[in-house]
C-alpha cells in the first residue's frame, strides 16, 4: 500500500454514500469497481476487507471499512475540508453520526426482516424500536439546517445519505423536515458530482 487513496466501491452499495464524501474531500483518489460474487469475495480484496464487502478505502498503508468510520476517518485525515468540527465542538457530530450507524441502522434491520423486538427484551437492544430512533434524528434536527455544528459536515453526509435512502425505499415515513434536510444537502456541489460519476439512483421500489 502507499499513501494514494483508493475507494473500493460498487455503484449498488451503500459505498454511494462514501463517494459523496471523497467529492466533500476534494482529494484525488482512485476508484476500485467490484462485483458481487466474484471480485468483491476474490483473495486480493478478501486481504483488504475480510467481510468481502464495500465500501472500504486504504490510505498510507492502512484500511478503513465502514460507512461512518470512513467518513469521520476522511474528515480528520483532510481537515482543511472542514468536514469535522474543532475537537471541543465534537460531541453532537459524533453523537449523531454513530447514531444512524447504530441504532437508526439496526432499527431499520429490524424492520427489513419483520422482526420485533419483546419488550422485556427491548434493553439488550440498546434501542426501542424505529419509531424512537426516528423521533430522535427528527427532534435533533428540529430548526437547524444542518445535524451538528451549525454547518456542514461529515455527520450530515452520513446522516442525509442515510435518510434519503430510506425514505427513497419507504423504509422510514417521508416527514417533510427530513425532506428539506435531503433537497438542501442533495444541492451540494460535491452531491451532484457524486451523482454524476455513479448515476442516477434506481427509482424507489415502494411508493410515496
Amino acid at each position: 500500500m502507499s499513501d494514494e487513496l483508493v475507494f473500493y466501491t460498487n455503484p449498488m452499495s451503500r459505498a454511494r454514500l462514501v463517494r459523496w464524501m471523497l467529492e466533500e474531500v476534494g482529494q484525488p483518489y482512485r476508484t476500485e469497481t467490484l462485483d458481487y460474487g466474484t471480485t468483491m469475495k476474490a483473495p486480493d480484496y478478501l486481504a483488504i476487507n475480510p467481510m468481502g464487502k464495500v465500501p472500504a478505502i486504504t490510505h498510507k498503508g492502512k484500511v478503513v471499512t465502514e460507512c461512518a468510520a470512513i467518513c469521520a476517518y476522511l474528515a480528520d485525515a483532510f481537515p482543511d475540508a472542514g468536514l469535522a468540527p474543532p475537537t471541543a465542538g465534537r460531541a453532537d457530530y459524533y453523537r449523531w453520526l454513530f447514531f444512524a450507524a447504530g441504532p437508526l441502522d439496526a432499527a431499520i434491520v429490524d424492520k427489513a426482516l419483520g422482526r420485533s423486538i419483546p419488550p422485556d427484551r427491548a434493553a439488550m437492544v440498546g434501542y426501542s424500536g424505529l419509531d424512537a430512533v426516528v423521533g430522535a434524528i427528527a427532534d435533533a434536527l428540529a430548526g437547524k439546517a444542518f445535524i451538528a455544528a451549525g454547518h456542514f459536515t461529515a455527520a450530515d453526509c452520513f446522516v442525509g445519505a442515510s435518510l434519503s435512502f430510506h425514505m427513497r425505499f419507504g423504509t422510514i415515513e417521508r416527514r417533510p423536515a427530513f425532506l428539506d434536510y435531503v433537497e438542501r444537502l442533495e444541492a451540494r456541489p460535491a452531491f451532484l458530482r457524486s451523482i454524476e460519476i455513479d448515476g442516477a439512483m434506481p427509482p424507489p421500489k415502494v411508493a410515496a
